[in-house]
């Protein structure tokens, strides 16, 4: 599985390699930005599972069914490897080689960004911020790197999973399944490994991230919450 994978990968590789030696002969490669992105991160095994957010038991022995929306095999999740999305930005003259944003973005990002790049002004309603400040290399004073995320499985597993994650923590709630809450110290524990959900001493943590995991859900009228 990870052989083909990996062939996948260099395929794409190899494919934009072509893309951007078209660009040079054409003589369009100094005008044109070029994203390369993606919908989705992947586990290869890591934490036991492969695939994404609707992951399934690999290189771990499935658990025993407790739960009838949990089948045995599966592993729903949102572990950073899932959540987070491969993204390179070739801009010249305008995002310096080698630059690397540590800032968090999100997919919400994309549309506002674009419409600077345009010289448009965005729709006043539109969620997610540009990211040419970040990609110039400045980071505005109040850039919140707090993030809300869902994932809910309706096939297979039934879940409605949501996070709010900082730079340190993350909090998870299955709200169709609530004994698949999590907490994982992210610096300390960046794999994951270790659930704290139970752990007392991070109760008034697990409160706080709660509230504003609820708040989140609350602004966009998150069908979870019905």
């Amino acid at each position: 599985m990870t052989r083909e994978y990996l062939a996948s990968v260099r395929s794409v590789d190899r494919n934009l390699g072509k893309l951007l030696k078209t660009l040079k002969e054409t003589g369009l490669e100094d005008n044109t930005i070029v994203i390369f992105s993606s919908d989705h991160g992947y586990s290869m095994g890591h934490n036991g599972i492969w695939h994404k957010g609707n992951g399934h038991w690999v290189t771990k022995p499935s658990p025993e069914v407790t739960n009838p929306n949990i089948p045995k095999g599966q592993r729903p999740n949102l572990y950073d490897l899932s959540l987070k999305v491969p993204t390179f930005i070739r801009w010249p003259g305008t995002i310096k080689p080698g630059t690397i944003v540590k800032s968090t973005v999100s997919n919400l990002d994309w549309f506002p960004t674009f419409c600077e790049v345009a010289g448009i002004a965005p729709p006043n309603d539109l969620r997610g911020r540009s990211l040419i400040s970040l990609l110039k290399g400045h980071t505005p004073d109040n850039w919140n790197n707090d993030f809300f995320g869902q994932y809910s499985t309706k096939h297979q597993s039934k879940t409605d999973m949501r996070c709010y994650r900082t730079p340190q923590w993350k909090l998870v709630r299955d709200f169709k399944n609530p004994e698949r809450d999590e907490l994982y110290d992210l610096v300390n524990d960046p794999a994951e490994s270790k659930n704290e959900i139970n752990n007392p001493e991070y109760k008034k943590l697990i409160k706080k991230l709660h509230s504003k995991l609820i708040a989140s859900m609350k602004e966009i009228d998150d069908p979870a919450l019905n």
